[in-house]
Order: C-alpha cells, then sequence, then structure tokens
C-alpha cells in the first residue's frame, strides 16, 4: 500500500426543493455513503473530495433569508453528510479550523465576494488511517478574487506520509489585493 485513492465528487445541488431534483441529491448521498463505506472497510487512504453541495452547519454560510428553503441546507441534506462523517471520516478543513466562517464558494448575485458572504460546501474528507498524517490546509481565496474566476476558490491540504520522502514545496501565488475578501484564508 504505497498511495492515497483519492475519489473527487460533485454532489448534485438539489434545487429547486422539495421536487425531483432534491430527491435526485438525497438519493445520490445514499449511494455515496454506501460506497464510501465499502472503501472505508478495504483498509486502505482514502480521500473523498470536491463539491459536496452541502452546507454542514450554520457557522458554515453567511446567514441569509434567501437560503431558507435552498436544498444546500436542509436537514435531510445536512443529516446525510453527518451519516457520512460517522462512518468514521474527518472533515479535514474544519478539523484545522474549527471555529469560525471557513468559506469555500461566494455566489456571483448580491455581491457575496465583495461582501464576504460566502458559505462552506467543498470538502475533503479523509479516512481515519490519514488524519494523523495531515499537516495543514486551507482555501485559497485569492482565487475568488481574480477575472473571469469560478464561485468555488480552491480548497487544499497538506499530508506527511512517513519520513522516506520529501513532499515538494507548494507553490502559492500572493494573495489578490483588490478587496479585503482576497487574503489566503
Amino acid at each position: 500500500m504505497n498511495g492515497i485513492l483519492i475519489g473527487c465528487l460533485y454532489l448534485p445541488n438539489g434545487n429547486p426543493q422539495p421536487g425531483p431534483k432534491f430527491a435526485y441529491k438525497l438519493a445520490w448521498f445514499e449511494r455515496l455513503i454506501a460506497h464510501a463505506a465499502t472503501l472505508k472497510a478495504a483498509g486502505i487512504p482514502v480521500i473523498l473530495a470536491g463539491d459536496y453541495n452541502v452546507v454542514p452547519t450554520d457557522q458554515d454560510y453567511y446567514p441569509s433569508r434567501s437560503m431558507d428553503g435552498n436544498a444546500l441546507i436542509q436537514p435531510e441534506s445536512r443529516a446525510a453528510y453527518a451519516r457520512l462523517l460517522d462512518q468514521g471520516w474527518t472533515d479535514s478543513l474544519r478539523a484545522l479550523q474549527p471555529e469560525g466562517p471557513l468559506w469555500t464558494f461566494w455566489g456571483y448575485l448580491r455581491q457575496r465576494w465583495a461582501t464576504d458572504k460566502g458559505m462552506r460546501l467543498d470538502h475533503l474528507l479523509l479516512s481515519p488511517d490519514l488524519v494523523a498524517s495531515l499537516t495543514a490546509g486551507g482555501v485559497d481565496r485569492w482565487v475568488r478574487g481574480e477575472p473571469n474566476a469560478s464561485d468555488h476558490a480552491p480548497a487544499w491540504i497538506d499530508l506527511e506520509r512517513g519520513s522516506s520522502g520529501r513532499r515538494p514545496p507548494r507553490i502559492r501565488k500572493a494573495p489578490y489585493n483588490g478587496t479585503s475578501c482576497g487574503q489566503d484564508g
């Protein structure tokens, strides 16, 4: 066992809810939970990374009445995410920063980026055997401030695996200075 299995995913958005798109999201989530259990039982190091399209807790988004009916914050979506974590997966970014905002997404509408009204939709979940090797992680917020940027900023982690090799240095661009939101987070 020399490697790490990395599962990259994009969980369906589920809006509008209620309706068939939300039902599809929840069914997709159940398949992910079942597959994740199989991966965990295999005993190999795994990272499940991607846009989960779920805001796990209230601290993971800027509160807004406009979100009340959104599939991203519904109890069913949050419960599915919690069931995934209950299998023994670790939410790496939240483990590194247990308190406060940790946005990975700022919508294009309503000046969400300029006013730092974001949410955390992107997650890097670690199997139990990788948790001890988690050394750093964050969100490269500056990317969101670039011209024609995605509404998501890259989330990343560093793992230290044994002492037999050296990781290459992480290449990072200087923070975007166009707004106060452009600092590395």
